[in-house]
């Protein structure tokens, strides 16, 4: 009732922003990505410690946060969720989700992880040297409400001219089987190769529709709940050679079942809530 009377009599114009104070400064991040840049292996509890050493004290959650996504890319994201934020999970099936994703023969040991923004993947700083390479390969694969797509195993490094041939001898027939007639909008990540002009002619000649797509954003992606889900399965297949692998991938992809690729679809409004609430920071999916 205070509120109220306030507001009616013009005392609450010009009111304090309301709301959580932000917990750093912009000082404070930038001493962040100063202690990230000496070391890109380092854990989050090793990052958290160095940062409360330099007189910031905040959470894990927060450094998480803070590492993996720069101003411009949150505000980019929150953009992005607040314009989808009234879609439905109708209009979400209509949507091609893709993606690459590596798989190592190696499951008991993934490697140490790296803090990187985009475009930093071959940096040095960003790199760690390794006795033994264990044997890998890329898979490129979609998925909608209806199910999933035919898996493509990717030969050497995807230029422009490579995902294209991806896109017509793998999206296209995806597309086929999953929507048949029916129109549908695809979606992919920023990576060199998708955003090419050479790409986007493509789309333009086929007539298909490409979603627009925050940059670092795997979080939006329910295809990446998917590879979770074959990469857990393949923990139990240990295959011992390549060829092995290929067989326990697509054995493991072709179990994933409608019913489990509607249940990712239909989360998709639950995950632009969530970029919201957390304003455009990296969220729990």
């Amino acid at each position: 009732m205070s509120a109220v009377s306030r507001h009616l009599s013009g005392k609450s114009v010009g009111r304090k922003k309301c709301g959580k104070k932000r917990c750093t400064t912009r000082r404070g991040d930038r001493t962040l990505r100063k202690i990230v840049e000496k070391d890109r292996f380092q854990t989050l509890g090793d990052l958290r410690k160095q940062w409360t050493e330099s007189g910031v004290e905040t959470s894990r959650a927060t450094v998480h946060r803070r590492v993996l996504l720069n101003q411009k890319q949150r505000q980019k994201r929150l953009t992005w969720a607040t314009e989808k934020q009234h879609w439905t999970v109708a209009q979400w099936s209509k949507v091609l989700f893709s993606d690459e994703s590596k798989f190592c023969m190696s499951f008991g040991n993934q490697g140490a992880r790296v803090w990187r923004k985009t475009g930093e993947k071959e940096m040095p700083k960003c790199l760690k040297s390794s006795v033994k390479y264990p044997q890998s390969v890329m898979v490129w694969g979609a998925m909608s409400a209806a199910g999933v797509g035919p898996l493509c195993f990717i030969k050497g490094r995807v230029n422009a001219a490579s995902y294209q041939e991806i896109l017509e001898h793998f999206m296209l027939p995806s597309a086929e089987k999953l929507y048949g007639d029916e129109d549908f909008v695809f979606q992919h990540d920023l990576a060199p190769a998708h955003s090419a002009k050479t790409t986007g002619k493509w789309f333009t000649d086929h007539g298909i529709t490409v979603l627009n797509w925050p940059a670092n954003s795997p979080d939006l992606n329910p295809i990446e709940n998917l590879w979770d889900i074959v990469k857990r399965k393949l923990r139990d297949a240990r295959p011992n050679t390549l060829d092995e692998l290929k067989a326990a991938i697509e054995a493991s992809w072709a179990s994933i079942t409608p019913q489990q690729c509607h249940r990712l679809i239909a989360s998709m409004p639950r995950r632009i809530e969530a970029v919201i609430s957390a304003k455009g920071f990296p969220t729990k999916y």
